[in-house]
């Protein structure tokens, strides 16, 4: 009859994982909430569009098209 084997207790879990994120991982949504947050704070900053939007001066020009 054959003996069971032991094998070594694995080493305690320290309680964290072991994740390494490269740099840009916390650096660009911190950017980005840096940038919307000033644009909260100072809505000055925030212009509207003045030009009229595309689809106005398209349906213009079919317009004028179809009125000729």
């Amino acid at each position: 009859m054959s003996a069971r084997t032991h094998t070594p207790p694995h080493p305690a879990s320290t309680g964290r994982a072991d994740i390494r994120l490269p740099w840009w991982a916390l650096a660009l949504p911190t950017l980005a909430f840096i940038t919307l947050l000033m644009l909260i704070l100072d809505p000055a900053d925030a212009h509207a569009a003045t030009a009229e939007p595309a689809i106005t001066q398209l349906f213009e020009r079919i317009m004028q098209l179809i009125t000729r």
